[in-house]
């Protein structure tokens, strides 16, 4: 098994929040923090910008993108919160989203909303979901000739839900309409090609299931799209003398937040690295193949059902427990504490879901452990 820093006494079925980072991936990164701090002057202004530049050019290959249409950033929120001040987004204009999306992506398009009067609408994708077809067209249902741009997740973070984002770009392109699509949950966990998507911007962590360490998220924006975007901390990269050279404005823009620690953005090239050499296809499938034990099993259990017909989740997938559970915060405790599972419970709409997630680290006797618990609580 790869060599993870979880803690052996506690059983992490919450891969999906915060992600885990492998120890090799781990070192990489206490590296690069060394590295700052044996000459701090020479690496932050000589040494940093090719070597950011040599990072994006692995994640523009490793996620179908060209390198200088990307930049790093901390997490999809703050890329939601670029785009939501960004865009000259006023009065009868409107921002659709599902009821699936982050809620922290969301309130950064509530907030720029209250600021320049436009409208932000949530069209219900009911569950359990039959098709591909059926969501796309139940989505289009709140397309009207005011929305201005589409922000919707490749797979929901609430309810486990893999849309199909390609389709929704291309009908959106279509109709004149702009997409952002919040990929926090999708590279590592499935294929991920930017150019195949066709969103004119796309967010993704590299924390999660990159397993990069905390605090490394990309921002794509697409070549033509660019010049609408505005960094959200203007520093030494946007004013006339600027103190780096990159590729491009949008990059200069964007990039140079003032003083901080590059170490983590430095440490993606490993965890891709890692990543092509311990998470196979079959290790995916494997933990895909847990996740589904799991809602099998629990589903088994009186008044435990399953929502997702098994193709529309990976390495999460959810166990609804709305008929059993009043208290979300208590039962998640007791999960924890009594039986030292980690793992999140989820109030979405009038519904509690547990979201189980798998990952290289996950054995069968976890899934069963968390199986027991459901059925004792």
């Amino acid at each position: 098994m790869p060599d993870f820093l979880l803690d052996p006494d506690v059983i992490f079925l919450n891969h999906g929040s915060f992600g885990a980072c492998p120890r090799a991936v781990f070192d990489e990164y206490v590296r690069w923090q060394r590295e700052l701090e044996r000459q701090p002057v020479r690496f932050l202004q000589r040494e940093l910008p090719p070597l950011l530049a040599d990072a994006r050019q692995l994640v523009g290959e490793y996620l179908g993108a060209r390198s200088h249409e990307i930049v790093f950033v901390p997490n999809p929120t703050f890329a939601a919160n670029t785009i939501a001040r960004s865009l000259a987004l006023g009065p009868g204009d409107e921002v659709l989203l599902t009821d699936h999306e982050y809620g922290a992506c969301q309130f950064a398009f509530d907030f720029a909303a209250k600021q320049k009067g436009f409208r932000v609408v949530q069209q219900p994708i009911t569950l359990p979901v039959e098709s591909n077809e059926a969501i796309v067209e139940q989505f289009w249902q709140g397309v009207t000739p005011n929305t201005k741009l589409i922000f919707i997740s490749q797979i929901t973070s609430p309810t486990a839900l893999t849309l199909p984002v390609a389709q929704i770009c291309q009908r959106a392109r279509d109709a004149g309409i702009l997409t952002m699509v919040d990929g926090a949950h999708a590279p590592g966990q499935i294929d991920v090609n930017l150019t195949e998507i066709g969103a004119d911007f796309y967010t993704a962590t590299c924390h999660k299931w990159m397993c990069a360490p905390k605090g490394s998220g990309i921002f794509y924006v697409r070549e033509d799209r660019q010049a609408m975007i505005d960094p959200l901390i203007v520093g030494w990269g946007w004013g006339p003398n600027k103190t780096f050279h990159r590729e491009n404005e949008f990059i200069e823009h964007h990039e140079w937040l003032g003083t901080y620690d590059p170490a983590a953005y430095l440490a993606v090239p490993a965890a891709i690295a890692w990543q092509r050499e311990q998470v196979t296809p079959e290790v995916r499938q494997r933990s895909q193949d847990l996740v589904r034990q799991a809602v099998e099993l629990a589903s088994q259990i009186e008044g435990i059902e399953r929502v997702h017909p098994d193709e529309f989740f990976r390495q999460m997938g959810l166990i609804d427990v709305t008929a059993r559970c009043t208290d979300t915060d208590a039962l998640k405790s007791r999960l924890h504490d009594e039986f030292r599972i980690e793992i999140p419970v989820i109030r979405w709409q009038d519904r509690v879901f547990i979201r189980v997630s798998a990952h290289a680290y996950t054995k069968r006797k976890d899934i069963e452990a968390l199986v027991q618990a459901i059925q004792v609580i």
